[in-house]
């Protein structure tokens, strides 16, 4: 039963790369895409962010509160799942001939997408502080987690495990600071 979901698992996500890369894949998508994926790289985009609210003294809490989100989304993605289930990135099983890698192949595992997990963690923090601005926060989140897909560097559930472990931690770090 478990090689049986594996294999379904495995379908599912070949699936839906070859559904990005046949109908999505487009020069728009080419060039945008890596820009977008680079907002993700290191959280730059949430700590770009968190720097704003900590020079306003009446958000500073909340800044440290999204680092604080980002450190612990980043041991629990990198420094423990990652580890535990190692798993391959889909970019080292394509075909060199067909397959053109738009950024730097990254060097760690696939499972789940850090990504994904940091920029949810930090967008639903955020989203509890200001939540008017909920739907800006998650769409930059869902376009980072979408261009991870798309630039053939995680699995969808990668992406999908990222979401709920982001999610997570934004919980957990709620739980903690009350």
């Amino acid at each position: 039963m478990y090689l049986s979901t594996l294999r379904r698992i495995n379908i599912f996500d070949n699936y839906i790369l070859y559904v990005v890369k046949k109908y999505m894949q487009n020069k728009y998508f080419d060039r945008v895409m890596p820009i977008v994926t680079s907002m993700g790289n290191g959280g730059f985009i949430w700590i770009t962010i968190a720097g704003i609210l900590i020079l306003d003294k009446q958000y500073r809490a909340i800044g440290n509160i999204v680092i604080l989100t980002l450190i612990i989304s980043t041991i629990v993605g990198e420094g423990i799942v990652k580890h535990i289930v190692r798993r391959v990135r889909p970019c080292n099983y394509q075909n060199s001939i067909n397959f053109n890698l738009l950024i730097t192949k990254p060097m760690s595992y696939s499972f789940p997408s850090g990504h994904t997990l940091s920029s949810f963690a930090v967008a639903e923090v955020l989203s509890m502080y200001f939540s008017q601005y909920k739907l800006i926060f998650m769409g930059i989140a869902l376009l980072i987690a979408f261009s991870r897909i798309y630039l053939y560097v995680h699995y969808p559930t990668d992406v999908i495990a990222g979401i709920i472990i982001g999610i997570l931690c934004s919980k957990l770090i709620f739980i903690v600071l009350q």
